[in-house]
């Protein structure tokens, strides 16, 4: 398992933090999301054999955030 941090831009409350988890804990691969609403770091932990990072944004982005580190 690898972890990766994101930099999360326009999560403002717990209702953003439930969207954000609920479109990446489906994705294959992905064990685990830990998110610190304060400064919008997005943690996943993640099998890299299961799953590619871009994976990680682009559902993000989808899902109408912006990854912006």
């Amino acid at each position: 398992m690898e972890k990766i941090t994101l930099t999360v831009k326009g999560m403002t409350c717990m209702g953003c933090v439930r969207s954000v988890k609920n479109v990446l804990e489906p994705i294959s691969g992905v064990s685990g999301v830990e998110i610190t609403l304060d400064n919008g770091e997005v943690a996943i932990t993640y099998d890299p054999a299961r799953v590619e990072t871009d994976q990680f944004r682009n559902a993000i982005n989808d899902a109408g955030y912006e990854v912006i580190k």
